[in-house]
């Protein structure tokens, strides 16, 4: 798997994204910068603040109304992930307002054209009209129409996490479909028109809000490839990246740029529905994971954790100084040495990652003199504790190591954490299933999980929570796929929905996760009723789930059954996808569906099923991009990286995706209740 240098010579996916930010320094000297949490999220793994500070910018400030500059600023930078309308410019209003500006920049990471679409507007002229209105307004908002204000678009999309990992901060909540909202997509059809499947919706049946997001994905797709000179060919594993596949394909920028690209690529877009066990499983064996599913978020941003440094400080560790100290994070992009340690943490398994973290640790305890007393055989938390205490009371030594420092402590609280042992027993319980698959039907499944389904007061802290629960529940009903429902399985689950129904309205206090799924924002607003409804609303998605990949015909499952041999094993379908594309006989691949760019591709498409025409192929290029629409693991990035090294090692294979997952952000994610109307800021 390639270092994400890229096709061009030169700029890279990795180069892109500093390439991108280093267009918007150029805009911030002497002002005040006002970012929203997607431009933050994308910033923060491509040289964080400090970029815009080194740039010259004076203050970097949160892009909320509650926020505006001092009097004597006079400059202003707004970096936003959002359409120029709604609420997003009624936040730009209101901060231009309460302050003094006579120069404001607007970057938006919305294109000209995704505006155009968003707004209805149809001719060139009105395009452009699109950020010269804005820009008018800006000048009355400041108080003057001879003042400066300056709209542009910038392609901020990736953040970029590894060499071969590339997350998109802006489309963190955009998930594949889930089979439940075919239902909601024809509940506002004519009976006539209601779809059969998933698979028969298109682009224009979406929710506007929805069509507007994937819009504007594709848009910033197409510029970041006309950066990189990318003439992509479009490949599709499920109904939505279909039509997000379909989109890019005959995007008509895209075929444009097409026509003069120098270096070909692949892209293939993967629905994350299509294997959820996948994203909520606890046998991928990685560090960078168990942090990701143990730590709390780092505030405001998706893909990255919180590290408590306390112990580094003369601070008591306590819950009330818990927000005291700055908190430490996993994005080390300014220093070389921790940057290395993270992609090897990502990319080793759990003890060779310890290992070298321990490794880390005691190179910077050596070039600072500290006395360190090695010791060999396992690495312990404890052991990797005492050896980051030495720097505490050197200053020096702490400035100078401070990102595998803060990398140290992610590890040692992970370890340490209370509920790293319950990885262990969602581990059992999974083994359990897979061995008992092939000889069991549901129900005896969902019997096995019953006592395990426990109330708030009758729980100790290896106990199941609710949401916990709930990926256990999708692990079942994604690996165990299409289902035979009879009165048997009837009977089981109507036992688990019981459960879970007692243990949602005894829990006393809702997470956000919770207060997601619910619809409600405390534990107070459930009632019995409601809470019915969200159980059974809960159970149709998952009977859903298990329906998912019953329209494929490679991909249709996800174990394989055990033999005198061999036990039975989970067969994530990326590995399945990343097999079929390297097959050396390349065959047609019949579930990886190609999306024709236009009639030439469509007329190669149609005579190869007549005459000798190759029809396009994934492995035809040197460049592979798979596109998880949903989100991907720290154990499958490790394990695509494995694959194409036993495969096709001289292949560059480039992993985008939505967000990086931990299993309760998937529960959030397919059981939100307002899906598929997302929250664009308008």
């Amino acid at each position: 798997m390639s270092d994400g240098a890229g096709p061009g010579p030169g700029l890279g996916f990795t180069g892109l994204a500093h390439h991108t930010w280093q267009k918007l320094c150029a805009k911030v000297k002497r002002a005040v910068v006002f970012m929203d949490a997607p431009c933050a999220g994308s910033l923060h793994w491509a040289g964080g603040m400090d970029r815009l500070l080194q740039a010259g910018a004076l203050n970097v400030k949160e892009f909320s109304s509650f926020e505006a500059g001092a009097p004597e600023q006079v400059k202003a930078v707004f970096v936003v992930s959002t359409l120029l309308k709604g609420r997003t410019a009624d936040v730009i209003r209101d901060i231009v307002s309460l302050s003094s500006f006579q120069y404001c920049v607007v970057i938006t990471a919305v294109s000209h054209s995704a505006h155009l679409f968003a707004n209805n507007v149809m001719t060139e002229l009105e395009q452009e009209l699109v950020f010269e209105q804005f820009g008018e307004l800006l000048c009355q908002w400041m108080g003057n129409m001879n003042y400066t204000a300056e709209v542009i678009h910038l392609p901020i999309l990736i953040a970029p996490l590894a060499p071969h990992l590339f997350v998109t901060p802006a489309y963190s909540s955009l998930f594949s479909f889930v089979p439940q909202d075919l239902k909601l997509l024809n509940s506002s059809r004519p009976d006539k028109k209601k779809f059969g499947s998933l698979n028969d919706v298109d682009f224009q049946s979406l929710p506007f809000e929805l069509q507007i997001q994937i819009r504007s994905l594709v848009s910033s797709l197409n510029a970041m490839f006309e950066v990189l000179q990318l003439k992509e060919e479009c490949f599709a594993v499920g109904p939505t990246g279909r039509i997000i596949a379909g989109e890019l394909a005959n995007y008509p920028q895209a075929k444009h740029r097409r026509k003069t690209a120098q270096h070909k690529a692949s892209i293939i877009f993967i629905d994350r529905t299509l294997d959820l066990s996948g994203s909520v499983a606890h046998h991928g064996d990685n560090l960078v994971e168990k942090i990701l599913g143990v730590l709390p978020r780092f505030p405001g941003l998706t893909n990255d954790v919180k590290v408590n440094m306390v112990d580094l400080t003369a601070v008591r560790n306590n819950e009330e100084t818990q927000n005291m100290i700055a908190p430490g994070c996993l994005s080390q992009p300014n220093d070389p040495s921790a940057k290395a340690l993270w992609e090897s943490m990502l990319n080793m398994k759990q003890k060779e990652a310890v290992m070298e973290v321990r490794r880390h640790l005691v190179e910077a305890a050596s070039k600072e003199n500290l006395p360190i007393k090695m010791s060999l055989g396992r690495v312990t938390p404890e052991q990797l504790h005492s050896y980051v205490q030495l720097f505490k009371s050197n200053l020096k030594a702490l400035e100078n190591h401070c990102g595998i420092l803060q990398l140290t402590m992610a590890t040692v609280q992970t370890l340490g954490h209370a509920c790293y042992s319950k990885w262990d027993n969602f581990l059992a319980f999974e083994r359990l299933l897979l061995q008992t698959l092939g000889d069991c039907d549901l129900s005896r499944v969902l019997t096995q999980l019953l006592p395990m389904i426990k109330s708030h007061g009758e729980r100790d802290y290896l106990d199941y929570t609710p949401e916990e629960i709930l990926v256990l529940l999708v692990y079942i009903y994604s690996v165990v796929g299409e289902l035979k429902l009879d009165s048997v399985v009837d009977k089981a689950e109507r036992e688990v929905k019981k459960a879970l129904l007692q243990a949602l309205c005894d829990e006393p206090n809702f997470s956000e996760r919770l207060q997601e799924i619910t619809g409600c924002s405390s534990a107070a607003e459930l009632t019995f009723d409601k809470a019915t409804g969200v159980v059974e609303q809960i159970f149709e998605s998952l009977q859903g789930i298990a329906r998912a990949r019953v329209h494929l015909r490679q991909f249709k499952t996800l174990y394989s059954p055990s033999d005198n041999t061999h036990q039975a094993t989970y067969k994530p379908l990326v590995k399945q996808v990343l097999e079929e594309v390297f097959r050396p006989d390349r065959v047609d691949t019949v579930d990886i569906e190609y999306m024709s760019g236009g009639l030439t591709e469509l007329l190669k498409t149609g005579f190869s099923m007549f005459m000798k025409v190759s029809r396009p192929h994934p492995s035809d290029h040197p460049l592979l991009i798979l596109f998880l629409v949903g989100g991907v693991t720290a154990s499958e990035v490790r394990m695509i990286k494995e694959s194409v090294s036993m495969h096709k090692p001289s292949y560059q294979v480039i992993v985008l995706t939505t967000r990086l997952l931990n299993p309760l952000d998937v529960t959030q994610l397919i059981f939100a209740t307002d899906r598929l109307h997302p929250d664009i800021g308008v």
